[in-house]
């Protein structure tokens, strides 16, 4: 009944930038925390960054200064500005919405 649809991932060079967008829909009343994981194959899916309702925002450490949370409350909206690229950033990235729901993820790679 909720879903939750990521966009904008995909291939790119290291030091690049990249913007994920993630739309939650249905029939959720509260969107509470929203926030964005990682997983790379064999290894445990990450917490990047979480932002609340009012804005308050957490980093995974290995991402603070490059990557930027933010939200647009009325359009149930999270993004995921994602600047100097590294390598080690390549995963598959997936939405979060309240703890509860997921998105399908999106693949970032990071690549010559």
């Amino acid at each position: 009944q909720v879903q939750v649809v990521e966009s904008g991932g995909g291939l790119v060079q290291p030091g690049g930038s990249l913007k994920l967008s993630c739309t939650a829909s249905g029939s959720i009343s509260n969107l509470s925390v929203m926030g964005w994981y990682r997983q790379v194959p064999g290894k445990q899916r990450e917490l990047v960054a979480t932002i609340t309702s009012s804005g308050t925002d957490t980093y995974v450490d290995s991402v603070k200064g490059r990557f930027t949370i933010s939200r647009d409350n009325a359009k149930n909206t999270v993004h995921l500005l994602m600047t100097s690229l590294k390598p080690e950033d390549t995963a598959v990235y997936y939405c979060n919405v309240a703890k509860l729901y997921w998105g399908r993820g999106t693949q970032v790679t990071v690549s010559l």
